[in-house]
């Protein structure tokens, strides 16, 4: 083996970039495999709060993502039909200040643009689309790949980044089962000069009702408002994040919410609606040369607004593991699960235990509905259940010997 591994990632996702990325940087050979035949700017908003930042930041992206991420002044809740609104939590400086990063409002394709962009400047044929990765076979001195269209990839470490529907993992393990949550999430963009001025605030506000809540902020330099609506609804079970709605459908299911709910979803180019699952994480990801990161071994719900950065924090992670024991990749394997399991756990768990906050009975009562809210989100509460995220910090975590 060579003095550094040689390293093959299935998935070119934002997990998946950002460990090619930090191990690029460190001077790893590197290829991804990406079953998509185009990568495309898809998807929505990405809450980034101060322990994925930092770790962009660290990865040299800040000047890159300048143009496009919105810097959050502040956090609030807000009731479902009245729109009596508290304050979450500050932002803006405030989370440079107490974490040392900042608070980012982005979509999600321009990231992903923006990391495949700082992968290919450092090797141009790093990623190769059109590449489904099936399986694998691995001996005591290196790992193969095995691709849909017959190809065989061999290399000293693989990594599967390939999703909540991995197929490495099925490999590996018995996949986790599968629970709906009974719950369906609408998702679409609108433009901000389409709505009331109230909604062109750098504010991410959670809206919160019975039976439902929706999640807005900005995001692509302030030009688009993020939208999600969550309601209740056990017949629809599809997770594509594709599948088209209509807007009357949509505002159907939030008929009686806050006139500024329909204005937003009055200007959503296209609204999109999939069904929320809830897996429980694997306890263990690595098997020999393989290991897993992001959705392929934590998949969460989005009620902190985690997902994501629990990738990102996991590729970098994973690179300064391997960086750190390069002649043992084995041994870093196992290292970076252990640093990173109890952590993604707690996010799983805490996830699902804010979507009883958010959509509790109460709010359906006009006299208790903000006394639950000032209850719920007390300044002290809110620091217990949030700072411990943003605290965390990837970039300086001891890596054990």
């Amino acid at each position: 083996m060579s003095a550094k591994p040689t390293i093959l990632i299935a998935g070119a996702g934002i997990g998946g970039l950002t460990a090619a990325l930090a191990l690029l940087q460190r001077g790893f050979d590197v290829t991804v495999f990406e079953q998509a035949p185009v990568l495309a700017e898809l998807g929505a908003g990405i809450q980034m709060a101060a322990n994925g930042s930092r770790v962009l930041i660290e990865l040299g992206l800040e000047e890159r993502l300048a143009d496009i991420v919105c810097e959050a002044a502040a956090k609030e809740v807000r009731l479902w039909n009245t729109g009596q609104t508290w304050k979450l939590f500050d932002l803006g400086a405030d989370s440079i200040e107490r974490f040392g990063a900042p608070y980012w409002m982005v979509h999600r394709g321009e990231l992903h643009r923006v990391l495949l962009e700082a992968v290919r400047a450092l090797k141009p044929d790093a990623v190769i689309t059109g590449a489904q990765a099936l399986g694998f076979e691995q001996d005591a001195d290196n790992v193969t790949l095995r691709l849909a269209d017959g190809r065989q990839i061999r290399a000293d470490v693989l990594v599967g980044a390939d999703g909540v529907h991995s197929k490495l993992r099925s490999q590996m393990w018995k996949s986790p089962q599968a629970r709906f949550t009974g719950l369906m999430a609408w998702r679409g963009l609108a433009p901000m000069e389409a709505l009331p001025a109230e909604l062109q605030r750098p504010v991410g506000t959670n809206w919160i009702g019975p039976g439902g809540h929706v999640i807005t902020y900005p995001i692509s330099g302030n030009r688009l408002l993020n939208f999600v609506g969550l309601v209740e609804n056990r017949a629809w079970t599809s997770e594509s994040w594709t599948e088209a709605g209509t807007q009357a459908e949509c505002k159907a299911d939030f008929a009686g919410w806050n006139p500024l709910i329909h204005a937003v979803i009055d200007t959503l180019d296209q609204p999109f609606r999939w069904a929320l699952v809830s897996r429980d994480p694997l306890p263990n990801w690595t098997q020999g040369r393989v290991t897993l990161l992001g959705d392929a071994c934590h998949p969460t719900l989005p009620f902190l607004a985690q997902g994501a950065i629990m990738a990102i924090e996991d590729g970098y992670i994973l690179a300064r593991c391997l960086e750190d024991a390069p002649s043992d990749p084995q041994g870093a394997l196992k290292t970076y699960e252990a640093l990173r399991s109890e952590r993604t756990a707690a996010i799983v768990t805490g996830s699902e235990a804010n979507l009883h906050r958010f959509h509790n009975p109460v709010l359906a009562d006009p006299v208790e509905a903000p006394r639950y809210v000032e209850r719920e989100w007390q300044p002290d509460k809110v620091r217990l259940r949030y700072d411990w995220l943003f605290e965390y910090d990837a970039t300086r975590l001891p890596i054990p010997a």
